[in-house]
């Protein structure tokens, strides 16, 4: 079993920046793939970034370029650092971890960018 405890969102004005942080416990050895997924209501939930064990990423379109997913050297935590953030980010982010064939959610941690 993998729990994921989110911090680092909160209010922040156009074009500001943020860094979401998200920390795995449990009886685990070593989580492969870890990740960023968003959400707002009425829409699906969307990836943002994810990254392996050996810190290859992939990034949605409307981050590339101004969010930077990253992994502490050994250990099972994640961290999002989002710039130049824009309206349209507002969401819900939640933590993702994939580990033993299962995935895991954070309780999740609201964005919101606004003037």
């Amino acid at each position: 079993q993998v729990q994921l405890v989110e911090s680092g969102g909160g209010l922040v004005q156009p074009g500001g920046s943020l860094r979401l942080s998200c920390a795995a416990s449990g009886s685990i050895f070593r989580i492969n793939n870890m990740g960023w997924y968003r959400q707002v209501p009425g829409k699906e939930r969307e990836l943002v970034a994810r990254i392996t064990g050996s810190a290859s990423t992939n990034y949605a379109d409307s981050a590339k370029g101004r969010f930077t997913i990253s992994r502490e050297n050994g250990k099972n935590t994640v961290s999002l650092q989002m710039n130049s953030l824009k309206p349209e980010d507002s969401a819900v982010y939640y933590c993702y971890a994939y580990w033993l064939g299962n995935d895991y959610w954070g309780q999740g941690t609201q964005v919101t960018v606004s003037s």
